[in-house]
């Protein structure tokens, strides 16, 4: 592969909705370029791209693949993301470090949830994009319907740069209508055509919207505008090219990935209006010595430093760390410095990366894409850079997990390797992780959705040979007092020798914190020394309530009488005297159980509103609030959910909102379990320690 400087560079990344067409568009794109003969299809598990073989299994992108292709002089790195929600880690790593995208719209289909989320990483991002309607070739395609729908619900940025062709109503071809340019699809290729006259009217209206944007781009052009001076075809492209950079034009373009329709001009257009890897903001990190801002340009003459936006375990060749150079250049062996942790390593064989394959290279230069192979040191989101010139970068986002499942192996003597290949998994994907929950022994693995986890499971078996079992998560409940008690706990034994005796009396009452232990003894009935024992008793008993097992919260203990015995008394009795009392005054005191319960915010379309809100009210859910979302037409509601109630809210938001809610949740207290509820909780836990 040849040598490019930055400004001959474009990272795009390629998203949209599942199944819109992105992987098939890299089919056509490596054809178009000659990397490949013969396009491959996802249906047979062929393509360059999704080559895993869980990607192979269910026919969609799993994990983003890297596309580096060369054409027309100019180097391309595609990112070609996963459509499926659940698979937003790979999306975040990829917009690290892409400077465009290209969103793909199913026209069949029109705009679709992935879609949307697609646009509004875009806006959020500020990146630019280009919008490739794809599968123009099916049929019954309503063209002018499918821009109004666009225009509708990503916005008036989002202006035709081509218009489909035929003289039917099948599509052969399309208008460039900023070039005004027809292209005819002949069977095999597509050929330049006259624009036919029936389409002449249409296309020149369309040509006046591309003029007027170019008009929008500075007073200057405004001014020759409205003066009626026609702007030279350098001027349109120069216009359009700003426009689009900083955000204020989204083109839209159509064709066919199937027949290679429109692949070139889509190509040329990301070379035209997408930013070269030396045209964004200077790299801006920290020096992670002194904590001050610092800077890179995007040039070879800089300091070498990179960002890890991807690592892939791969069970034969082991980590492959995916990088992007901001600055400077690297070769193998080169000294490096990771920021984060100061290590200083050499950097190992460096390649280019295409699907699975790699390509040799003796270097990579600023602002490319490549990879190297086994520095198991290196780590996603972290900073490599030369030693003598620090920097460190911001690290990627990534959404925490939002639905978990309990985890068993099969084979009981695999559970270190469990854990041990899912910390090799980790590394792969960062946004899942999996706890040990000592109260239910169960582990528990966490992850953006069933797909994710299941994806995870799968990977388990396949490159670590480590089968598991799945259950729901068991709710961590806890037990509390809500009245008032005074019990007696006395400990006596003698069995010739020396005896033990401990006697408490104990004052337990309900409190705000989750334990409180006083003394209010007078005249020595109780030593002082034996205080910390009866402390510890309580704290021990605390462990395993009255009613079901869990844990004891909100008790306040006050030790306010008792008696020893000048030689059978010690620790040991007191602690053992203070569990019996325990066990006495809650009996007492109206035990109760308690669950968690959960603070939930969930952003979703207003058409969904009444829907989410029925929903929680089933859960048990108490609504906190509503307020308008950072999205046009949607809504943000908080509300407090039982922890029981949500386990699989997950899965059901995406089902109430054809999956484009949104949704975050963590714990925020405590609070009782309704009566009807409680016999069934108090029965399972003592089915679950009898099975034990």
């Amino acid at each position: 592969m040849n040598k490019f400087e930055a400004k001959d560079i474009r990272n795009i990344a390629i998203l949209g909705h599942q199944s819109s067409g992105k992987t098939t568009l890299t089919e056509a794109i490596l054809n178009i370029a000659g990397v490949i003969v013969k396009k491959g299809e996802v249906e047979k598990g062929a393509t360059v791209s999704d080559y895993t073989k869980e990607e192979k299994a269910r026919h969609i992108s799993i994990s983003t693949s890297i596309l580096p292709v060369e054409y027309s002089n100019h180097k391309y790195n595609f990112l070609d993301t996963p459509g499926y929600s659940d698979f937003v880690g790979e999306v975040n790593s990829a917009l690290r470090v892409a400077r465009g995208v290209i969103i793909v719209i199913d026209a069949t289909k029109g705009i679709e949830v992935g879609t949307e989320a697609a646009w509004r990483y875009v806006r959020r991002k500020e990146i630019p994009a280009i919008i490739f309607i794809n599968k123009m070739d099916k049929e019954n395609i309503k063209y002018e319907n499918l821009l109004k729908e666009i225009r509708e619900k990503l916005g008036k940025r989002a202006v035709p740069f081509a218009t489909p062709i035929g003289r039917s109503e099948d599509f052969e071809g399309f208008v460039n209508v900023v070039d005004m340019k027809a292209r005819i699809y002949d069977g095999e290729k597509c050929v330049d055509a006259e624009i036919w006259e029936e389409k002449k009217e249409k296309v020149d209206q369309l040509h006046e919207l591309i003029v007027e944007s170019v008009a929008e781009t500075n007073e200057e052009m405004m001014e020759k505008y409205f003066a009626g001076e026609t702007f030279s075809e350098e001027e349109v492209h120069q216009g359009l090219r700003q426009g689009v950079v900083n955000g204020e034009l989204t083109p839209i373009i159509v064709g066919s990935s199937l027949k290679n329709i429109g692949i070139n001009t889509l190509l040329d257009m990301i070379w035209e209006y997408m930013p070269g890897a030396e045209e964004i903001k200077k790299p801006i990190g920290i020096n992670p010595e002194t904590n001050e801002e610092v800077s890179r340009e995007v040039s070879n003459s800089e300091p070498f430093s990179a960002i890890i936006f991807k690592t892939i375990m791969d069970p034969f060749l082991g980590q492959i760390s995916l990088f992007k150079v901001r600055s400077g250049k690297v070769i193998r062996d080169q000294e490096i410095v990771i920021a984060n942790n100061g290590k200083k390593l050499k950097m190992g064989q460096i390649f280019f990366l295409r699907g699975k394959e790699q390509i040799q290279t003796d270097e990579i230069t600023a602002g490319d894409i490549g990879i190297v192979v086994k520095m198991s040191d290196l780590f996603t989101s972290c900073t490599i850079c030369d030693p003598s010139s620090l920097i460190q970068y911001r690290e990627i986002p990534n959404p925490g997990p939002s639905f978990y499942l309990a985890i068993n192996p099969k084979n009981k003597n695999d559970e270190d390797k469990l854990s041990e290949s899912l910390n090799k998994l980790n590394k792969e994907d960062v946004t899942f992780e999996l706890i040990r929950n000592r109260e239910t022994a169960q582990f528990l693995l966490g992850g953006q959705g069933l797909m994710h986890l299941e994806v995870l499971i799968d990977k388990l078996k396949s490159n670590f040979n480590v089968e598991v079992t799945t259950e729901d998560p068991k709710v961590v409940y806890r037990e509390t007092i809500k009245g008032k008690a005074e019990a007696q706990g006395k400990h006596k034994k003698q069995s010739g020798g020396a005896g033990q005796y401990g006697d408490v009396h104990i004052r337990f009452e309900h409190c705000e914190e989750d334990f409180i232990f006083e003394e209010d003894i007078f005249g020595g009935a109780v030593p002082r020394n034996y205080f910390p024992a009866v402390e510890k008793g309580l704290r021990e008993a605390c462990e395993h309530g009255i009613l079901a097992g869990f844990p004891v919260i909100g008790l306040k203990a006050t030790l306010f009488d008792g008696s020893y015995h000048n030689v059978d008394s010690n620790e040991i009795s007191f602690k053992l005297a203070a569990q019996l009392a325990f066990r006495e005054g809650c009996k007492k005191a109206q035990p109760t159980i308690l669950e968690p319960i959960m603070k939930i915010e969930v952003s979703v379309k207003d058409e969904y509103i009444g829907d989410i809100m029925g929903d929680l009210n089933k859960r048990r859910g108490r609504l906190l609030g509503m307020a308008p979302s950072e999205y046009q037409g949607w809504q943000t509601i908080q509300a407090l959910v039982p922890q029981a109630e949500s386990l699989k809210y997950s899965i059901d938001l995406k089902a109430m909102t054809q999956a484009s809610g949104l949704f975050a949740i963590k714990f925020d207290h405590y609070d009782e379990v309704p009566n009807n509820m409680q016999e069934k909780i108090i029965n399972e836990a003592k089915e679950t320690k009898e099975n034990k």
